[in-house]
């Protein structure tokens, strides 16, 4: 048998622990027939499974026949790449035929005689999906780590013109928290900004236990054990698993390697996308034994004022936990150590 574990980003692996409440809350938001929501954004720190969830998400919904699944390139024209993964379904293009819908100006299909072409590629899609809906059809166009990009900007506000006018279109995004909340503040996208976002937080640390008890020969201690090493963290799980499957199964071998993955892989990157303030703050978190937030504003000489605004912001980013009251702790196994000997580098 292959190792069921992986450490390629975005791709899903064969083996995870599923997050079927949030996955759940989407698929049936979408799939009511008066649907709240038609926008959710997932988002989290890198590694913490927005791809995996989306894509989740995406297989379950193709299952259904009303079901259109449409992924696309934040760095390309998203519209075009709308308009040609719909045209180039046989199915759908019958039935843009059989509509008599002209896409061959804009490269999509073939002339058809006595019919202007549309010329307008927001048109098109307008007239596309229309005759998708009297088909009963539903588009769910997903996008993964999107960024405040012409492309985003350009196809969110069409998207949003969509909606207005009760067409059946559906849009999931990742992204990092910087990153969406980059793309809610722009001016003319303020559906964004009210659309709900999911946090991908930690995963729960018995449902990870039970994974490792059910793949490794070991007792439940050492499953809780290893399950606690992630801190929930689902890059770190398939990371520990990956490297435990290639030792045999011994866990506690592998725990230099495993520690050095996540921080090449990952923390390198955190740590460079850090403002000097969030690093002198994370550095005061990861030298405070007790996690109180009263001890590390000691630390550093700052009143709650001026603490407040990086702590929401490292929690924000996912880096942080401050579920506790009065408390801050890192959610990524091993961070501290890491904070403390790369602060002065």
């Amino acid at each position: 048998m292959d190792n069921p574990y992986s450490m390629v980003f975005g791709k899903e692996p064969e083996l995870f622990v599923s997050r079927a409440t949030q996955e759940n809350k989407v698929i049936n938001d979408f799939s009511g027939d008066n649907p709240t929501y038609q926008t959710y954004l997932l988002t989290g720190v890198r590694g913490s499974g927005k791809t995996v969830m989306m894509t989740e998400i995406a297989n379950k919904l193709r299952k259904f026949d009303e079901w259109i699944v449409v992924e696309l390139n934040p760095d390309r024209d998203l519209l075009n790449g709308l308009a040609a993964n719909l045209s180039s379904n046989n199915k759908l293009a019958a039935i843009f035929k059989e509509a008599r819908i002209n896409l061959s100006f804009l490269g999509f299909g073939v002339e058809i005689s006595g019919v202007a072409p549309i010329t307008d590629i927001e048109v098109a899609l307008h007239e596309m999906i229309a005759n998708l809906k009297k088909h009963n059809k539903k588009i769910l166009i997903a996008i993964d780590e999107v960024t405040n990009n012409e492309n985003i900007r350009v196809f969110a506000s069409a998207f949003q013109i969509m909606v207005r006018k009760d067409l059946p279109v559906f849009l999931l995004m990742t992204g990092l928290y910087e990153n969406i909340n980059a793309i809610q503040d722009e001016k003319n996208l303020t559906f964004l900004y009210r659309a709900p976002k999911l946090e991908m937080k930690s995963l729960n640390i018995g449902a990870v236990a039970q994974k490792y008890a059910d793949t490794f020969d070991i007792d439940s201690d050492g499953a809780v054990e290893m399950a606690k090493l992630t801190k929930g963290y689902p890059f770190a799980f398939q990371v520990l698993g990956y490297l435990t499957w290639n030792n045999n199964g011994d866990y506690k071998g592998v725990l230099a390697e495993y520690r050095q993955y996540l921080e090449e892989y990952v923390y390198e990157k955190i740590w460079s996308e850090l403002s000097s303030k969030d690093k002198e703050i994370a550095f005061a978190i990861a030298q405070c034994e007790t996690g109180k937030i009263k001890d590390i504003r000691e630390l550093l000489h700052i009143d709650t004022n001026q603490f407040n605004p990086y702590r929401k912001r490292l929690i924000k980013k996912g880096i942080v936990d401050g579920s506790e009251y009065g408390f801050v702790r890192f959610t990524l196994p091993f961070f501290e150590q890491f904070v403390i000997e790369n602060y002065y580098d």
